[in-house]
């Protein structure tokens, strides 16, 4: 079994953490080493950290000042402060895990042993699941995107794609995936297992509708082409909320692309990118099987 290590930035997460901890200590497989990365909590996050970490040495606690905007960039540099933390261990793999999640005691030695058996995987996951039930259905979400809220990285895969980019307008997650197959490496989601969600994604600070505004803000950045914009828009509104959600995620799109807002990836990325949306636009439109990434990716939860 690959050793590993675990980073959780976690900002204002006290609802929620205390079941991400239950889970982690519950697994077969525990980790060299778990940061917990508290991004500046007011909310007592720290104090169930240290009472956890009181019991488990291998549970830390590191503290972030205070910041008062919430953005994707402080999730970046939270992670990389638990970074330095394990970079000199003797790891196999390296995870990044929302401080509001929850799995099963198997899921680390399942999602390691995938990662084990093919030495070209360089980053797995499992799709989440949200705590009223809803999921993703897998004819049209990317088995190739792994979702932010678990990401399993070989430490090889992770060190090739220098780690994840602090962009402030989001999609770092997703930028980490992209990279990672651009460099050549295989990305995965296992479909056998799942996490369980505990708080509606995208609505940290937001409404729905006004997150649904900001992903399609995120396409345009990450660099979706117009065309698979289109089709995710269609496919958006027949979603819930009907109709007010494609068009909330085509409204996002349409501002940013009139305002040329600028990309905070390279044109090699957009590139690459636009390549693989277009070949799995001509797979699905010919009635060929999605092996990547479909109309609509769980968007980052933070």
């Amino acid at each position: 079994m690959l050793s590993y290590v675990v980073i959780t930035p976690a900002r204002n997460e006290a609802l929620f953490i205390g079941l991400t901890i239950q889970s982690m200590v519950a697994q077969t497989t525990r980790p060299l080493k778990w940061v917990i990365v508290s991004d500046g909590s007011t909310d007592g996050t720290d104090e169930i950290v240290k009472t956890a970490a009181a019991e488990h040495p291998w549970i830390e606690l590191v503290r972030m000042p205070e910041r008062g905007e919430r953005h994707f960039a402080g999730k970046v540099l939270a992670f990389n402060a638990g970074y330095e933390r394990v970079k000199d261990l003797g790891y196999r793999a390296i995870v990044s895990l929302d401080g509001d999640i929850s799995f099963d005691p198997e899921y680390f030695s399942y999602l390691l042993g995938e990662l084990a058996a093919d030495p070209g995987l360089g980053l797995v996951g499992t799709p989440f699941r949200e705590a009223s039930g809803q999921s993703y259905d897998y004819r049209f979400v990317s088995l190739e995107h792994v979702s932010g809220a678990c990401q399993v990285f070989r430490r090889e895969c992770f060190e090739a794609i220098g780690g994840y980019v602090p962009v402030k307008g989001g999609s770092v997650d997703h930028i980490a995936v992209i990279t990672a197959r651009m460099t050549g490496w295989k990305t995965r989601t296992f479909t056998e297992k799942a996490c369980l969600h505990h708080r509606q994604m995208g609505t940290a600070q937001r409404s729905v509708l006004k997150s649904w505004f900001q992903l399609g803000v995120k396409d345009y950045a990450i660099g979706n082409h117009p065309f698979w914009e289109l089709c995710r828009t269609g496919y958006q509104m027949t979603k819930t909320p009907f109709f007010f959600g494609g068009l909330a995620l085509a409204s996002g799109y349409s501002w940013a692309m009139l305002r040329r807002l600028e990309r905070p990836v390279s044109r090699e990325l957009v590139a690459f990118h636009r390549r693989e949306e277009m070949r799995r636009l001509k797979r699905f439109f010919t009635g060929s099987r999605l092996p990547a990434a479909g109309l609509r990716h769980p968007p980052e939860h933070i």
